[in-house]
């Protein structure tokens, strides 16, 4: 070779390392018994639920946040796309109902 950074390399195709017919005894597991826990506490239904119970209702108040940011962002958005048309009825008045037998 005239150059030293260059090189051509020969890949073999791949095999198989071991027959399908191997010995079973090499596929199983190791013995995982060493690593149990010993004195594990029985399973605790009414801790369990009250944990999921709170994370939905976190998840609920997340999701409800996000969804009224949301909302208010694009009201936000469309009073001032209003505002920079020029136009001057872009504020939001909300009547009050009255009736009209009490109307002083």
């Amino acid at each position: 070779m005239t150059d030293g950074d260059h090189r051509v390399l020969k890949f073999r195709p791949r095999t198989r390392a071991r027959s399908p017919t191997a010995n079973p005894a090499d596929k199983l597991a190791p013995d995982l018994s060493r690593y149990e826990r010993k004195n594990e506490s029985p399973d605790d239904y009414r801790h369990r639920m009250i944990a999921n119970a709170a994370a939905i209702a976190f998840t609920a108040a997340l999701t409800g946040a996000g969804i009224w940011l949301a909302m208010t962002l694009a009201d936000l958005r469309n009073t001032q796309d209003c505002v920079l048309m020029g136009r001057r009825d872009c504020a939001h008045i909300s009547a009050q109902k009255t009736d009209p037998i009490r109307h002083n």
